[in-house]
């Protein structure tokens, strides 16, 4: 009998002449793993570089439990990190943070003498809440990943389907979708085969498995769905195979509907408990801060507001909304990337951020008006005075109003203290406009070109389902696919698809390109102008197929044409579930929460008013005068002393500032829960929230500044 030896020896070159030369292995997967994936995640280089610089210079070992949760995070975000330079780094973040905290108590007590214990005790929580940021930094950079690489999910068993259908060989399958596939998942699926190629498993099916083995409890539909292509496999009767291969997908559609009303009912609950305890609430303990640190004797300064205000809260709201998005099930989202566009050298220029700058940097500067009125050599040559009534500038209706500064600073001490004028009021709007315009400004200009071609996509892509069913109807009665497409371009006359169909016509009738050249050229092909994964899936698919013979080209794309039917009507359904919970939380940023935050700073702006002309009273003498159920003014000043309390200026910029970071929080959150992770469409709400929700918190703050200030005015006129 022949030895194993002689068996292998014999049927090795048959073997290997029945491979195709486009199998497996010629384009080197595990020399372009690297190169792909510096493509693919530009964005994790630089946490990757300070974990590794600080992780080589400290070293510092944590918990195994801690060790194997951060580990697998870092795996599954692609990081070359450990996780002990993980822990290293939220270490030495922590320390550094406290450091800079301990130079700022100690400079402002050599300076002033007064020793900052509430600044200190500020200091520290900033400094836990870096830990925490940088310490959870690989699992939301996982999770960030993971919705990512789940929105190509349903494409990718999609491409694996229909591949089997006519070659039942998963390697290929895989080898073809990993080809074709775009953002993570493609990354994924070729490490596939690089975890083979460097010996670290046996076998494709072993190295699938343990792929596998991490979206076992975030995406067990997926997993399933592998699993019974896999054993299509060993299904002899061809029409049982392709019933399961066909289940497949229909499983994993499945799955991701049902996850996705589960979600839609889950997070109704978190969302208005953040809108609550991150904006409802904190804006309003900032209209009781001007009484309150008066009261307190001037413990609580803007500086602590800020801290409290700028950095606290919005990270409680940004923890608050990661823990909803970790609930996120995968598999829905927007399938189509920014990459494809030829446009997108746009959204990467720079040169947005410079012309925003030239415009915010103006605005900035007539918000500091107030404190470059105080700088004496630079007011001094132009023959300006420090500040002004508003009687000098022509303002004199009331004689309250017209006696009051304009930037109102008080010497105390030696130091001035202020502004507490209405004048540096408006002027501090300025401050927040200048920021909501940079960023609207420059993500505006970064992504209007591409969502107009995206939202033209998408309007075809609705086309698509019916003009394929076409094309794969003229393939099945034999009319050859360069032909065909000429016969679908003709009966698709008045509908957008009609131009993708005569253009790839055009490529072959008239430059004699072949199928792929015409529709996949990268300098003419038709695809380069309708940057659609969806388009590109059913052409690879198309293009692959046809090779096969036009029956297998014709079923391919009645497969195809049936998906998108399906994918359409589950997202539709699951847009329309999201809806409420999306549209109510956006009305909440970008409209009542600005409403709010500007009455508040109305609210401040009066309280600063009143006290401001008490004293003014209590100053010309006449602090016996009487105020009806509150007693002598002289007795109210000593309660409440305006110099003690929080200056209205910087009460606005901090609101201002919280209401553009709480908008760029929840807008991030809104469009993952409602597309995935989609950068495009992140920043282009980005630059519509912050235009809407500042302006109307600007016009709701000056208005109510300028009405309630005017009142307080005339109340007070018969006391004086």
């Amino acid at each position: 009998m022949p030895t194993a030896e002689e068996i292998l020896r014999k049927y090795s070159k048959k073997i290997g002449d029945k491979i195709e030369p486009n199998s497996l292995g010629k384009k080197g997967f595990s020399k372009e793993y690297s190169k792909f994936r510096k493509e693919m995640v530009p964005e994790l280089t630089r946490y990757e570089r300070w974990a590794n610089t600080l992780g080589n210079l400290i070293k510092i070992k944590g918990s195994k439990k801690d060790e194997k949760k951060v580990g697998k995070a870092l795996e599954i975000a692609h990081l070359e990190v450990t996780p002990g330079q993980a822990l290293t780094l939220a270490v030495v973040s922590l320390l550094i943070a406290f450091f800079i905290t301990l130079l700022s108590i100690t400079a402002i007590y050599l300076i002033t003498g007064t020793f900052q214990l509430l600044l200190g005790f500020l200091g520290l929580l900033v400094s836990l809440f870096i830990f925490y940021y940088t310490y959870s930094m690989p699992q939301r950079l996982a999770n960030s990943w993971r919705l990512k690489a789940s929105s190509q999910m349903v494409p990718a068993i999609l491409y694996i389907v229909v591949y089997m259908k006519h070659t039942s060989n998963l390697e290929r399958a895989i080898q073809f979708a990993s080809q074709h596939l775009e953002g993570p998942l493609a990354l994924d699926f070729r490490k596939i085969f690089y975890n083979v190629e460097i010996g670290k498993f046996s076998s494709i099916k072993q190295s699938i498995n343990n792929y596998l083995g991490t979206w076992s409890d975030y995406s067990p539909e997926f997993v399933e769905s592998v699993h019974l292509i896999e054993s299509s496999l060993y299904e002899p009767i061809e029409g049982r195979r392709i019933q399961i291969l066909e289940k497949s997908l229909q499983v994993i559609l499945d799955g991701v509907y049902e996850k996705m009303l589960a979600y839609t009912r889950e997070i109704k609950g978190p969302l208005t408990n953040l809108y609550m305890l991150g904006i409802i609430l904190p804006t309003l303990g900032l209209a009781l801060l001007p009484l309150a640190s008066a009261l307190m004797g001037g413990i609580i300064q803007w500086q602590h507001i800020m801290i409290i205000f700028n950095v606290l809260i919005p990270f409680l709201v940004f923890y608050m909304t990661t823990e909803v998005l970790l609930k996120r099930p995968g598999g829905h989202g927007e399938a189509s990337i920014a990459e494809l566009n030829p446009d997108y050298n746009k959204f990467n220029s720079k040169k947005p951020w410079v012309i925003a700058s030239f415009i915010a940097i103006p605005l900035l500067i007539i918000g500091l008006l107030p404190f470059i009125f105080q700088i004496g050599f630079l007011t001094s040559p132009f023959g300006l005075e420090n500040d002004y009534t508003f009687k000098q500038i022509g303002i004199g209706f009331n004689e309250n109003i017209a006696n009051t500064k304009i930037f109102d600073f008080k010497e105390v001490d030696g130091s001035l203290i202020g502004p507490f004028g209405p004048g540096s009021i408006f002027l501090s709007l300025f401050i927040p406009l200048s920021i909501a315009v940079f960023f609207s400004t420059a993500y505006k200009r970064k992504t209007k070109d591409l969502i107009v071609s995206r939202n033209h996509t998408k309007a075809l892509e609705k086309e698509f389902a019916n003009s394929i069913f076409q094309l794969g109807n003229r393939l099945g009665d034999g009319t050859p696919a360069e032909i065909a497409f000429s016969k679908v371009a003709h009966s698709t006359q008045g509908l957008k698809t009609q131009k993708f169909f005569s253009l790839v016509n055009q490529n072959i009738q008239q430059l004699g390109m072949t199928l792929e050249e015409a529709i996949f050229n990268p300098k003419r092909g038709a695809i380069i102008y309708y940057p659609s994964a969806l388009i590109s899936t059913s052409m690879r698919i198309l293009v692959e197929s046809v090779k096969k013979g036009l029956k297998v080209a014709a079923r391919s794309l009645m497969s195809i044409s049936e998906y998108i039917k399906n994918i359409q009507k589950i997202n539709n359904r699951l847009k329309d579930l999201l809806a409420e919970v999306v549209s109510d939380m956006k009305s909440n940023m970008v409209f009542l929460a600005p409403l709010l935050a500007g009455i508040v700073v109305g609210l401040s702006a009066m309280i600063s008013s009143i006290l401001n002309q008490l004293q003014a009273l209590a100053i010309a003498g006449q602090g016996d005068s009487q105020i009806a159920g509150l007693g002598s003014v002289a007795n109210i000043m000593q309660i409440f002393d305006i110099t003690k309390i929080i200056p209205p200026y910087f009460i606005q910029v901090t609101i201002g500032i919280y209401i553009v970071e709480i908008i760029f929080i929840l807008t991030a959150a809104l469009v993952t829960v409602d597309s995935g992770k989609d950068k495009l469409k992140e920043k282009y709400e980005l630059s519509k929230n912050l235009r809407r929700g500042i302006l109307i918190y600007l016009g709701t703050a000056f208005i109510s500044t300028l009405v309630l200030t005017v009142l307080s005015a005339i109340a007070l006129q018969g006391i004086t």
